[in-house]
């Protein structure tokens, strides 16, 4: 027995040794760090832009077209990749629903906590719009509201989300005349509603067929982690998109454009900020958890949140942050995450479009009634789904406003200074999808607490991506450490033989 213990020795030492996941260099800053650098970067740009010369756009100067253009190009390579995104994480999230014990039970008390929290949301939204009254605050007036041109009924969205075709593709052609020439472009964009619908079918018809749909899986598993890996070295990218957008923001906007709605903003961030430090902490308190360890585990998604303006842009750090901060287990986080960067959308979905309803009546002068508050509520815990994890809300603002037969001028009002909103509602949407999950895996009872408290959590802009992006597998670790468990076992076998 002696013999045979030092003869496994050297065994045991060569045994595979935990791969160190990839950090930056020394000398490059944290990512937090690097994200506050170029918030107050793009704020002096922008100004600095404002003092050099004109920033319109018949003729702005060199400096706000750069700002533009690295702002708009980050947006339009994040956007670039939501289609696959969607299709992938949509279809990989139902088919991790095979690997959780009791996946209905957890399907059904997320989109209950999805609804709780969406309600409470709202009734924030309309207390502080009632409190501020921002549209009473503003001097724009009615004639100073734009077409946008879209509809925004019920009967639009609900034939809406129905797939025009496989790939949700629609095109849409302009024609523009000068000097005699009749110039015709044609734009093709996605519908993320659509491309949502169609991959939820496709997951749930591969649950459906069982085993013969496992090829599918295993390609659509393989598709989402290159995709995630693409998206993951633009999300690398973020601080120098945070430049170009804030910069451009500042030199565009200005002070001019953000006075009159001044009110409204400032209530908008008021009322998200009451969501996130205040609601989220109460419900995490009620369920035993701590809203101080939670906040720690989930502010690097939040701060991305913000910048990229995208959940679903930001949908790879929120699932990491979830299950390796948060304690979450991968196999509910990865259905949880990614359905809920379609759907769980606090800030576009319910503080803004309640607070800008209040706004947009205000200044058109119409009175609201108990039900059409009522509506409001109702709308924005139904139709979360219609903003889709996309930047932006005006497609929920306009199904409000039409709702309640406000006019839909009254989003021409708030275009302005859209992306400065934005960035606080994608935030506050982040901050929700992980903190669901975390409640609902505390409740059920699969919650790694230990993971939970600790105190020093993985920093996942530091962690090697490679490892971590495939939706539903465990990690490097957990494979590592069962291979050793199986080495040990088939090592204590040998040793029981030749005693």
């Amino acid at each position: 027995m002696a013999e045979t213990e030092q003869k496994e020795q050297p065994e045991t030492s060569a045994a595979p040794k935990k791969t160190k996941a990839k950090t930056r260099p020394k000398w490059l800053p944290s990512f937090g760090t690097q994200i506050i650098i170029a918030l107050f970067l793009g704020v002096g740009l922008g100004l600095l832009a404002r003092e050099i010369g004109p920033v319109g756009e018949e003729d702005p100067n060199w400096l706000t077209v750069t700002l533009e253009t690295i702002g708009s190009s980050f947006i339009g390579l994040l956007q670039a990749l939501v289609p696959p995104l969607i299709i992938t994480a949509i279809i990989a999230s139902v088919a991790n629903l095979r690997n959780v014990t009791n996946a209905a039970r957890l399907a059904g008390q997320t989109l209950l906590w999805f609804g709780i929290t969406a309600l409470a949301s709202v009734v924030i939204g309309l207390g502080v719009a009632l409190v501020a009254n921002p549209g009473n605050s503003t001097t724009l007036t009615a004639e100073d509201g734009e077409d946008i041109g879209r509809s925004g009924s019920w009967l639009d969205f609900l034939t809406g989300i129905l797939p025009e075709n496989f790939l949700g593709i629609s095109a849409r052609s302009s024609v523009e005349e000068a000097d005699g020439v009749i110039d015709v472009s044609t734009g093709i964009s996605f519908n993320a509603l659509q491309l949502v619908v169609i991959a939820l079918v496709l997951g749930i018809a591969a649950l459906k067929i069982g085993k013969a749909a496992e090829p599918f899986l295993q390609f659509n598993k393989s598709a989402l982690a290159i995709v995630q890996k693409v998206l993951w070295w633009l999300i690398l990218l973020a601080p120098l998109g945070t430049l170009g957008l804030l910069g451009n923001a500042v030199a565009s906007y200005g002070w001019d454009a953000l006075a009159p709605l001044g009110t409204f903003a400032i209530a908008l961030y008021i009322g998200l900020a009451i969501v996130v430090f205040a609601l989220y902490p109460v419900l995490l308190r009620l369920n035993g958890l701590s809203p101080i360890r939670w906040f720690a585990g989930a502010w690097p998604a939040i701060q991305l949140g913000f910048v990229s303006r995208s959940s679903l842009g930001t949908l790879p750090i929120t699932e990491r942050v979830t299950v390796r901060n948060l304690g979450v287990p991968r196999e509910y986080a990865s259905f949880a995450t990614p359905f809920g960067a379609t759907t769980k959308m606090d800030g576009c979905a319910a503080v803004y479009p309640a607070i800008a309803a209040v706004f947009v009546a205000q200044v058109f002068n119409v009175e609201l009634s108990i039900w059409d508050y009522v509506l409001i509520a109702f709308v924005s815990v139904v139709g979360s789904a219609a903003t889709a994890g996309l930047t932006g809300a005006v497609v929920m603002l306009t199904l409000t406003l039409s709702t309640l037969g406000l006019p839909l001028e009254g989003v021409g009002l708030l275009l302005a200074i859209d992306p400065i909103l934005d960035m606080g509602r994608t935030a506050t949407n982040v901050a929700g999808q992980t903190v669901i999950p975390t409640i609902v895996a505390k409740r059920e009872k699969i919650l790694d607490i230990e993971r939970f408290k600790a105190v020093n959590g993985a920093n996942p802009f530091d962690d090697d991506p490679v490892d971590e992006n495939s939706v539903g597998a465990a990690t490097a670790e957990e494979s590592e450490n069962e291979n050793n468990t199986q080495e040990s076992s088939s090592e204590e076998k040998e040793n029981l033989v030749s005693a």
